[in-house]
């Protein structure tokens, strides 16, 4: 009996989630805008389904949040949310890296050594999807030597909720290598179970990338207004 040929359908919705990611982080949608299933089917000549599964793709990575009985809308959060939430971010990544020294063994340090070469790789190329990728994997791997799942929960609700902010100001220039010198440090330190070194590290990382993150808001944009507002209040 032939196998059923639903391989490239099976494919479609993570092609499209792909595309709207796309234009999420470049801004054609904007935060607070309302996706409209008919429209975007129409623009990609594919009928709604996988235009809906894609979708829930995105609601589960953040980037998308459905109201009810008003529909899907793009993830928006203040800047005065964005900054809390990297505070919370980095007491949690510290700690992970912290606890990070007491489970570390030999196929883990490949793991780490593969990501760093990796990220200067897309640096000396000047791949800022693929260092951002890269990015996610190793404080993913951070966490998951934490041995905390509680932790690792709430550190990836916060990425989630961070990823618009995050992916649309990453790949201003330097911001890159400069990530990864902090990214060597942590993994240093982890490697030779300095535990207050490690812990220091992760969450200076993770505070540098706020402030990196808020040197790339251009003055024009509707942000500077925000975080003005946030400064002020």
């Amino acid at each position: 009996m032939p196998a059923p040929k639903s391989k490239p359908a099976q494919g479609l919705p993570l092609r499209i989630a792909d595309e709207l990611k796309h234009l999420i982080f470049t801004g054609e949608l904007q935060p607070g805008e309302r996706l409209n299933e008919a429209a975007l089917a129409l623009r990609m000549g594919t009928s709604r389904g996988p235009i809906r599964e894609a979708i829930r793709m995105l609601t589960g990575q953040g980037l998308v949040k459905a109201v009810v009985n008003r529909g899907v809308f793009v993830r928006q959060i203040s800047v005065r949310e964005m900054l809390e939430i990297y505070e919370l971010r980095a007491l949690v990544f510290g700690f992970a890296a912290e606890r990070a020294t007491e489970h570390l063994t030999d196929a883990h340090s490949r793991q780490f050594e593969r990501l760093l070469a990796e990220m200067d790789e897309a640096c000396e190329t000047q791949d800022a999807d693929r260092y951002y990728d890269l990015n996610l994997h190793f404080h993913s791997l951070v966490m998951q030597l934490s041995n905390n799942q509680r932790a690792s929960e709430a550190y990836d609700d916060y990425v989630k909720e961070l990823h618009l902010f995050r992916r649309r100001y990453f790949n201003a220039p330097g911001n890159m290598r400069r990530s990864n010198v902090e990214h060597r440090a942590i993994y240093e330190a982890i490697t030779k179970g300095a535990k207050t070194r490690a812990k220091s590290a992760a969450e200076r990382h993770v505070l540098s990338g706020r402030q990196r993150l808020l040197a790339s808001i251009d003055d024009s944009s509707p942000l500077s207004t925000q975080l003005s507002g946030a400064s002020m209040a």
